[in-house]
């Protein structure tokens, strides 16, 4: 189908007036107006520059950027990326049109150019109407949008409210005043360059599709949308009325709550990509872009039923796992040995572990054996991937074992893991001088074989004998000897807190008295069982976490070989099995789903 885009380079003055004819419309999958007191200086003043620096007869302008829009079923221009900008434009006018209705009348010629920018106007009559504005805010859950109305009706803000609008018309106010008291010669021609020499370079498509196509190649300079807002606005326009009204109100709870867990819905819609992709057993290395995969066969994986409840659910484990909270309803949300394991994933040095987990918990979570089953799949995925990321630490490691096991997961609750095997020497070498992405992970894995409960939300990896040591405390030894012990893996543990005394003989003394207001256990076991500390402690602790770790790594399944799982067969009705048995003999054919299914075709 032939799409159809209008570009078409206007002055302030002459695109706000095409409202009188086609309302602009800020929709309700925008987000709200969110331009700083910053940005409205950083307008301002280059508005004030450009006046400034032109006269009456240069033929100059001022480019102030793009607008993106298409005419709705209404239509309206609804506006798809600039509404910060126009938003904002709209506010400066009105608190221009409010300080010139101060002036006397040799202010009329500007304040009538105005008018038509901002209001209504009776097309024969010339008579303005004030209540009827060219533009509205329809953007879900946002209370500015009638004060922002309010403010182009009245021009007055309420000196109480902190909403964007209120604060920027505020300080545009402000600006303008002072403009006009400190220039009172340049400020009409201020604002006759505002309505004609400052221009934009609206950009009009004849459907949302292709509107929302264009904005992601621009450069904006105010907020630009993400690939969620126009999932957002397709699964919107999807939907009938009362449909629509449910999902705004949705779609706002699900943004809060993934702000406070640390996430946002783009990465919640990254993750159920994958799930996605694994049910379709799809296990390509190359990871598709994310508005590239969702616009597939003209969106239709957004028109899912369940794509909410979906995305909620993912959320929930992420509540889990940032927060430390319990979700209702979820059993396992209370299990600290899987909330132990989870955070100790959350060390490992790339996002990998991530779908895995999303995948497994979304497609399972409801089964009445989840919390087992959860429990000894992310073991085997924490011993797994960590024990490879020791050994070779880089992304390709893991990479196709990944994508492999994302789709075997939908298969079984004990899922293949295809992964090479590790050999154990190696690891268990590569652990005492572990690289410097994988310690905390490490430490998180040890740590939590000593407690119970998580460790402090901040910690930080304590060396226990100091990287800055003084030479004469280890005399045997050379310095390089000592400089590569104190950055061994029987060096560090968690702490709560930096620590800068310098060895000495008595240094370790000091640090106990540190040491032993700690919540992590192993550090007060540490405490409890060592008098001093130095080479001969810090080769010792090597070992025995080096040996500690593979072990527990080996009983949570790093080289398990995974049995071959049974064909479950394709069932045949009894009043067919007979026939069935004469075709395979018939035939010469093996028991087995490929004639099975041969046999129901024929």
């Amino acid at each position: 189908m032939t799409t159809t885009i209008n570009v078409d380079k206007r002055s302030v003055k002459q695109l706000l007036e095409t409202g009188k004819n086609k309302k602009f419309v800020i929709p309700e999958y925008q987000r709200p107006y969110a331009w700083s007191d910053e940005q409205i200086q950083v307008l301002f003043d280059d508005l004030s520059e450009y006046t400034h620096n032109t006269n009456d007869d240069d033929e100059s302008t001022y480019f102030l950027g793009t607008i993106v829009s298409y005419e709705n079923e209404n239509h309206e221009q609804e506006i798809i990326d600039g509404q910060q900008r126009i938003t904002t434009l709209f506010l400066l006018l009105r608190a221009i049109y409010t300080k010139l209705e101060k002036s006397g009348s040799e202010a009329d010629f500007l304040k009538s150019q105005i008018v038509p920018t901002i209001w209504k106007q009776n097309p024969t009559t010339g008579e303005v109407d004030f209540d009827k504005i060219l533009i509205t805010s329809r953007v879900m859950g946002d209370e500015g949008n009638q004060e922002f109305a309010n403010i182009l009706i009245t021009g007055q803000s309420d000196e109480k409210s902190n909403s964007n609008y209120a604060k920027n018309y505020r300080l545009l106010q402000q600006l303008v005043d002072e403009y006009a008291a400190e220039q009172p010669l340049a400020f009409y021609s201020f604002i006759s360059n505002i309505l004609n020499r400052a221009i934009l370079l609206p950009i009009t498509a004849d459907t949302q599709d292709t509107a929302l196509t264009i904005f992601s190649t621009l450069n904006d300079r105010g907020l630009a949308l993400s690939d969620a807002d126009i999932f957002k606005a397709k699964i919107y326009n999807h939907l009938d009325q009362i449909g629509k009204k449910n999902f705004i109100e949705r779609w706002q709870q699900l943004d809060e709550e993934a702000s406070n867990a640390g996430e946002s819905i783009q990465k919640l819609f990254y993750y159920y990509m994958f799930y996605l992709r694994a049910k379709e057993n799809d296990r390509k290395t190359t990871t598709p872009g994310i508005r590239k995969y969702y616009a597939k066969n003209n969106f239709e994986r957004l028109y899912s039923d369940d794509i909410m409840e979906n995305l909620n659910t993912i959320l929930n484990l992420w509540i889990v796992i940032n927060n430390r909270n319990a979700v209702d309803n979820e059993k396992w949300s209370e299990n600290q040995e899987i909330k132990q394991i989870l955070d100790a994933l959350t060390s490992y040095p790339n996002e990998f572990w991530k779908y895995p987990v999303v995948i497994y918990y979304l497609h399972y979570h409801q089964n009445d054996t989840f919390e087992d089953e959860f429990l000894l799949f992310v073991k085997r995925l924490l011993a797994v991937l960590s024990a490879r990321y020791i050994v070779t630490p880089t992304i390709n490691a893991v990479k196709t074992g990944i994508l492999n096991l994302n789709a075997e997961i939908i298969k079984s609750p004990q899922p293949k893991f295809d992964f090479s095997k590790v050999d154990e020497k190696e690891l268990s070498d590569k652990i005492k001088n572990a690289h410097r992405n994988t310690v905390r992970m490490i430490l998180k894995i040890i740590a939590y074989q000593h407690q119970a409960d998580l460790l402090p939300e901040k910690w930080e990896i304590e060396h226990i004998l100091p990287q800055k040591w003084q030479s004469s405390y280890f005399s045997t030894s050379t310095d390089s000897e000592v400089k590569e012990l104190v950055e061994h893996i029987g060096n560090k543990i968690p702490f709560e807190k930096k620590l800068n005394i310098i060895a000495s003989n008595g240094y370790f003394a000091k640090k106990k008295e540190s040491y032993n207001k700690s919540k992590v256990e192993i550090l007060l076991e540490l405490s409890k069982n060592h008098n001093d500390w130095g080479l001969d402690e810090i080769r010792e602790r090597d070992i025995r976490i080096s040996d500690e770790l593979v072990t527990l790594l080996n009983e949570w399944g790093l080289n398990q070989i995974d049995a071959q799982p049974e064909e479950v067969l394709t069932f045949i009705p009894d009043d067919k099995f007979s026939d069935y048995q004469t075709f395979i003999k018939m035939f010469k054919m093996e028991d087995s789903n490929e004639s099975r299914e041969k046999f129901l075709n024929m």
